[in-house]
C-alpha cells in the first residue's frame, strides 16, 4: 500500500485533467514523480458556471479513471482547483504582542488568527490564508520570526475567499465520482507553483494562464504573492471572433484556430491561404492565413494590454525582473511569446510544469497541464507541512468507498 499518493483535478471549461503522482525528495520543496495522466471533455459547464451536476461528475470520473488506469493505483481524494468569478483575493494585516520575550508559534499562530478574522458574508467561505511575511517591531521582510526577540509581531496574510455554492459544486461532483476533496486550492497559484521558480518569485515574475473562458494571472516580487485576479476571456474569445470574422460556424473556427492560427500575424506569409467551408453545403472557399492571424492578434494584442494595465496599477510592472510566463493551452498558438514580447517589452517564456518532476513527467509538460500538475505539487508541499493529504489506497474500490462516506456521514 503506497501512502504518498497525490492527485490534483483540474475542472476546466473544455477540459478537466488529472494528474496522479507520488511525493519525494526535499521535504521543504518536494519533488513529484508522476505515475499517471488523464483527461475528459468537460461537461456540465458554461464559463464558471454549473449547469449539470452529474455531467461534471462524469468529467471527473473519466479523467481520473484514465489517470488511475495508467498508473496502476487508485486514489480516495483529490486537489481541487477553483477559480472564476466565485474568487476574491487580498492581503490581510494581523498585529499581537509577542507573548515573552521572543516570538514563540502560539505567538504566530495568535496573529494569524488575527489576520484571517475578517467578516465574510454568509455565501462565502475561506480558501487559503497563507503567510506571506512577518514584521518584529522595526525588522521587515521576514519569513520565519520564530525566536526573535520583540514586543511587536505583524503578520501579512494572502487570503483568499470564494463563493459557497461555487466550491459545493464542486465537491458533490467530486464525491458523486467516488473521490472527496483535500483541499480546494485557487487555479492561479497551482499554476504557477507548476511553472514559475522560487527565483523567479524572488525577482519579480508574473504568471498569465489563458484557459477556455478566462485567463488567470499571478504577479510575485520578493517570493510574495503580489497580485491575483482572474479575467472573463480565453480561447473562446478568440473562437469567437473567428466566428464573426471568417463567417464560419463555431466547429470550423475553432478547428482554423488550432490548426491555422497565427498569434503574430508577420510571421505568415501574405500569399498562403487555406480551404474553409462556404456560405452553401458543399461549397469551399481560399481564406488567406493572414485574415486568421490578424483576428487573432488583434484580440491577444487587447488580453495582453488588459493584463499590461493590471500589472502598471499595482506597480508591478517595472518589478518583472524575471518577466512574463505564459500558460494554458491558448498558449500553443505560434506566435504568442513574439506578441506578448513586443507588449510586455520584458523577458516571455512558455511555462511548462518541469521541476522535480519525475516518472512520466513528460506526459505533463504541456501548458494545458499546469494546473492540474501544479495542484499535485500543492498536496505534495501539503503532505512535507503536515504528513497528511495523501491518498493511501493503492488498489480496490472499497477503501474509497469508505472515505467518500464519512464525507457525509
Amino acid at each position: 500500500m503506497r501512502s504518498k499518493l497525490i492527485a490534483g483535478l483540474d475542472i476546466g471549461t473544455t477540459n478537466t485533467c488529472a494528474v496522479i503522482g507520488e511525493t519525494v525528495g526535499d521535504p521543504r520543496r518536494p519533488g513529484l514523480t508522476i505515475l499517471g495522466v488523464g483527461q475528459a471533455r468537460t461537461e456540465g459547464l458554461r464559463g464558471d458556471i454549473v449547469t449539470n451536476i452529474e455531467e461534471i461528475t462524469e468529467s471527473v470520473r473519466s479523467s481520473m479513471k484514465e489517470a488511475e488506469l495508467m498508473a496502476g493505483v487508485s486514489v480516495d481524494r483529490v486537489y481541487a482547483g477553483i477559480g472564476g468569478d466565485y474568487v476574491r483575493a487580498w492581503n490581510s494585516m494581523g498585529v499581537v504582542a509577542i507573548s515573552e520575550d521572543e516570538v514563540s508559534r502560539d505567538d504566530m499562530e495568535r496573529v494569524h488568527i488575527v489576520a484571517r478574522a475578517v467578516a465574510l458574508p454568509p455565501d462565502r467561505e475561506m480558501v487559503h490564508a497563507i503567510p506571506q511575511e512577518y514584521r518584529v517591531d522595526d525588522q521587515q521582510g521576514i519569513k520565519d520570526p520564530l525566536g526573535m526577540a520583540g514586543v511587536r509581531l505583524e503578520a501579512e496574510v494572502f487570503l483568499v475567499t470564494c463563493q459557497t455554492a461555487g466550491s459545493t459544486n464542486i465537491r458533490k461532483a467530486v464525491n458523486q465520482a467516488g473521490y472527496c476533496v483535500q483541499e480546494m486550492v485557487l487555479e492561479p497559484l497551482a499554476g504557477g507553483r507548476a511553472v514559475l521558480t522560487e527565483d523567479e518569485k524572488e525577482v519579480g515574475v508574473v504568471m498569465v494562464e489563458i484557459g477556455a473562458s478566462t485567463t488567470d494571472v499571478v504577479a510575485y516580487y520578493e517570493g510574495k504573492v503580489q497580485h491575483v485576479s482572474i479575467l472573463p476571456f480565453g480561447g473562446k474569445t478568440l473562437t469567437a471572433d473567428l466566428v464573426r470574422g471568417l463567417s464560419v460556424p463555431y466547429a470550423e473556427a475553432k478547428k482554423a484556430k488550432e490548426h491555422f492560427g497565427i498569434a503574430f500575424a508577420q510571421m505568415v506569409d501574405p500569399r498562403e491561404t487555406v480551404e474553409m467551408p462556404g456560405p452553401s453545403p458543399g461549397q469551399i472557399r481560399a481564406i488567406g492565413r493572414e485574415l486568421i492571424a490578424h483576428i487573432i492578434e488583434q484580440r491577444l494584442d487587447e488580453m495582453f494590454g488588459i493584463v499590461q494595465a493590471e500589472l502598471e496599477g499595482q506597480g508591478l510592472l517595472d518589478k518583472l525582473g524575471a518577466g512574463v510566463v505564459l500558460s494554458g493551452g491558448t498558449v500553443a498558438i505560434p506566435g504568442v511569446v513574439e506578441l506578448a514580447q513586443q507588449i510586455f517589452a520584458s523577458p516571455v517564456r512558455i511555462g511548462f510544469p518541469d521541476e522535480s518532476l519525475g516518472g512520466l513527467a513528460d506526459s505533463v509538460r504541456r501548458p494545458r497541464f499546469a494546473i492540474a500538475t501544479g495542484l499535485a505539487l500543492w498536496g505534495a508541499d501539503r503532505f512535507a507541512e503536515t504528513g497528511k493529504g495523501a491518498s493511501t489506497v493503492s488498489s480496490g474500490v472499497f477503501t474509497k468507498l469508505g472515505t467518500w462516506l464519512k464525507e457525509f456521514f
